[in-house]
C-alpha cells in the first residue's frame, strides 16, 4: 500500500509548493524533470491555478510529477472554470461556456495574464484529461464534496470519471441539467437556500452577496442550521456591516441528504480554511479538508496518509510560519 501526501489548493503558489515538497522528502530528479519520493506519491486536490503569483511554474511542477508518476491530480472548480471560459458552444460559436463577465475575468485574471496563448492551450488540454475524483488504496479524494448520487450521475453520463467530449462540457455548463447539478456538487459543493430558513444573506470574501451558503456535508451529526451551514469567519451582512448570524433552528426535511457516512476516509479542498485544523469544522473521523488558504495569508497544507482507517489530525503537515495545531479543538 502506497503512502499518499494529499496536498491542498495551491492556487499558483509555486515557491511555497516546492518548499513543502522538500519538507515532505520529495527530491528533484534532473533526468525526469520532476519531484519524486522513493516510497510516497503526492495527490493534488485541484485548484492549482488562479489568484497566486506563479501560475506557470505551479503547472510545470505538478504536471511533470503527474507525467513521471510521482503525483496524481484531480480537477478543481478553477480548472473546470478555465476550460469553460476558453471553450465555446459549437451550436453558438460566439458564446463561451463560461461568461467573460467582469466577475469571472477578475477571478481568472492571474491565469489569463501569466500564461501565453500556447501555454494556455497546452494546460487547458491537460485540465480536460483530469479525473473529477479518485478512489485509491483505502481513501477517496474529491475537490469539494463526495456525494455518491452525484458521482453516480457523472459515471453514467460521462462514461467514467472525466470529460471526454465538448458536448459533455456544454451540458455541464447548462444550468438545470443533471450533469450541471452533479458537477456543481462535486467541484463546488452543495448549497442551501438561506431563505428557506429565513436566514439573512451574506457577502463572501470577494464582496459578492450570497443568498445560498455551502453545506457542511462532512458533519453527519448536524442537527441545527448552524451545524450544517458554512459561512466564513468575518462574513459581512448585506449592508456591509457585521453579519447578524444564523437563526438557531433545527434542520428540517432532507437537508442532511449530503451527509457523508461511508467508512472510507475522504480528502477534499475548496473551503478556504483559516488558522489550524479543528475537529468537525475541518476534520472528522472520516473526512479531512486540506485547503487552508495558501494565497490569502494562510498555509499550504498536506495530509500524510499511511494506511490509517480514520483521520489522524497528527498527520497534517504545515508549511510556513503558522504552525498547525494537530490536536482536537476540545
Amino acid at each position: 500500500m502506497a503512502g499518499y501526501d494529499i496536498i491542498g489548493d495551491v492556487h499558483g503558489s509555486a515557491f511555497t509548493l516546492e518548499a513543502m515538497l522538500g519538507e515532505l522528502g520529495y527530491e528533484f530528479n534532473p533526468w525526469t524533470g520532476a519531484y519524486g519520493h522513493e516510497t510516497r506519491q503526492a495527490v493534488f486536490v485541484g485548484d492549482l491555478i488562479d489568484r497566486g503569483p506563479s501560475q506557470l511554474r505551479t503547472l510545470e511542477v505538478v504536471k511533470a510529477m503527474a507525467d513521471a508518476g510521482s503525483a496524481r491530480v484531480i480537477m478543481g472548480n478553477h480548472e473546470f472554470n478555465a476550460i469553460a471560459y476558453a471553450a465555446h458552444d459549437p451550436a453558438d460559436p460566439g458564446r463561451p461556456l463560461r461568461a467573460h463577465s467582469p466577475k469571472n475575468r477578475t477571478q481568472h485574471e492571474a491565469f489569463l495574464s501569466q500564461l501565453t496563448g500556447d501555454q494556455k492551450r497546452h494546460y487547458l488540454a491537460w485540465f480536460r484529461s483530469l479525473p473529477l475524483w479518485l478512489e485509491l488504496d483505502g481513501i477517496r479524494v474529491v475537490h469539494a464534496c463526495w456525494h455518491d448520487p452525484s458521482i453516480g450521475v457523472l459515471r453514467r453520463i460521462l462514461g467514467g470519471d472525466r470529460f471526454t467530449s465538448v458536448a459533455q462540457l456544454v451540458e455541464a455548463t447548462r444550468k438545470g441539467s443533471a450533469l450541471y447539478r452533479a458537477v456543481e456538487v462535486v467541484l463546488k459543493g452543495p448549497e442551501l437556500d438561506l431563505g428557506s430558513y429565513r436566514a439573512p444573506p451574506f457577502r463572501d470574501k470577494d464582496g459578492h452577496l450570497r443568498t445560498s451558503a455551502r453545506i457542511r456535508w462532512w458533519n453527519a451529526g448536524a442537527e441545527r442550521l448552524s451545524d450544517l451551514i458554512e459561512i466564513h469567519r468575518g462574513a459581512k451582512g448585506e449592508d456591509g456591516g457585521e453579519y447578524p448570524g444564523l437563526p438557531d433552528v433545527p434542520l428540517v426535511g432532507d437537508d442532511r441528504a449530503y451527509a457523508y457516512t461511508d467508512p472510507v476516509p475522504v480528502f477534499y479542498g475548496h473551503y478556504w480554511r483559516e488558522g489550524v485544523p479543528h475537529e468537525v469544522e475541518d476534520w472528522t473521523a472520516m473526512t479531512a479538508c486540506v485547503d487552508f488558504s495558501a494565497v490569502r495569508g494562510g498555509t499550504l497544507v498536506a495530509y500524510r496518509w499511511d494506511g490509517e482507517r480514520q483521520i489522524d489530525p497528527g498527520h497534517y503537515h504545515p508549511h510556513g510560519p503558522g504552525l498547525v495545531r494537530t490536536t482536537p479543538s476540545g
